[in-house]
């Protein structure tokens, strides 16, 4: 009896989550690597912060070079970086008087790094709209046209963008395609635009396209010069000045690398997992156990009742669905998915310690 009153319960749930999956898969925004027919009477700032990027800035400026939108200006800022980044992006700099290269100042008390280097960017760009992106991300040829498209036809005043991410190596694997599963599950992604309400949110600082008037109206970077979901706080402030934002995946048009093994990957959500969700530890720590019952233990529970092997395929399909969205290996997600659920719960409750204790390091300091 418990056990059927059980199953019926996670289904229905399941069934739930998979519909809001289903719609994702649908209605999702997406950038596309299309040219636009339009021309844009806007400047662009392309704004990259560089922490000891050499491995990456290269790969990413050649992709901003190949755009066809022409109308830019790039500074990367090189936030007291140690190695070879700021001598890399001199190269760029000596053959394109589009891009220029800042050295960060000190970090100031009260300020986390990466949001410090975004708002020196800010005040040295010159253009009617920003672009924040990170090093490690690539754009094909029309990802910028588009964006620009999009933001002009929707009369937006924020886009950002979930990259299409080129995940190498088993580690990564295990925890790099958790943040496409969590955000086309739990939010359809639509209502971001849709729906004026804040809770209707996600956002990704890999790729924030704003216009100067909204970033210097809602405070820019010096308003979350502490956060360390900065990209979040930005998009929240945002639609709670009624403005209009969209959140999109890169799709054909936007990738990123952002951490090739298991150690990394787990350290780098760690760093803003919990944050991410904007909600008290006994809250985050509730749905982390809501979420273990709901997508982990239905496969256990096929020994008691065959049953749940139904809700079992349900959950895959969603699994398939979200990584065809996403442009993921469809086989290793399904292979990988029960895997990765412990895998969450365990970056989830190491966020929540490291956020509690304040042992937060990343790229060499403590955030």
């Amino acid at each position: 009896m418990i056990s059927n009153l059980l199953f019926i319960l996670l289904l229905s749930i399941n069934l739930i989550f998979l519909f809001i999956i289903i719609y994702n898969f649908f209605t999702a925004p997406r950038i596309k690597n299309i040219k636009s027919t339009t021309h844009s009477n806007y400047k662009l700032s392309i704004l990259i912060p560089a922490r000891n990027e050499e491995k990456n800035i290269s790969h990413c400026l050649d992709s901003i070079l190949n755009q066809s939108f022409k109308n830019y200006e790039v500074i990367v800022m090189s936030d007291e970086s140690n190695d070879n980044t700021a001598s890399i992006v001199n190269e760029y700099v000596s053959k394109d008087s589009r891009i220029k290269l800042e050295l960060g100042k000190k970090l100031p008390e009260g300020w986390l790094g990466k949001n410090w280097a975004c708002f020196q960017l800010s005040q040295k760009a010159t253009g009617d709209l920003f672009l924040f992106i990170d090093a490690d991300v690539r754009l094909n040829e029309n990802a910028v046209s588009s964006s620009v498209k999009l933001f002009e036809e929707k009369g937006l005043s924020l886009i950002t963008v979930f990259p299409t991410q080129q995940i190498n190596g088993i580690g990564a694997q295990l925890v790099v395609p958790l943040m496409n599963w969590l955000l086309l599950t739990f939010l359809p992604l639509k209502k971001v635009y849709t729906s004026p309400r804040s809770s209707f949110v996600a956002a990704n600082g890999q790729f924030i396209l704003i216009d100067r008037k909204t970033y210097v109206s809602i405070g820019g970077h010096n308003d979350v010069k502490n956060q360390v979901v900065e990209d979040m706080e930005l998009a929240r402030k945002v639609k709670q000045n009624g403005l209009r934002m969209i959140t999109a995946l890169g799709n054909d048009s936007i990738f990123c690398e952002m951490y090739s093994s298991l150690n990394d990957s787990v350290n780098g959500f760690s760093k803003n997992f919990f944050k991410g969700f904007n909600i008290s530890s006994i809250t985050f720590l509730l749905m982390l156990f809501f979420m273990m019952i709901l997508f982990f233990t239905p496969v256990i529970l096929i020994i008691l009742n065959i049953n749940f092997l139904l809700i079992v395929s349900i959950i895959l399909i969603g699994r398939v669905l979200i990584s065809l969205m996403s442009k993921q290996k469809v086989v290793i997600n399904v292979i990988l998915h029960f895997f990765q659920m412990l895998v969450l719960i365990f970056v989830g409750i190491k966020s929540v310690y490291a956020a509690s204790s304040g042992d937060i390091e990343w790229k060499g300091r403590k955030i």
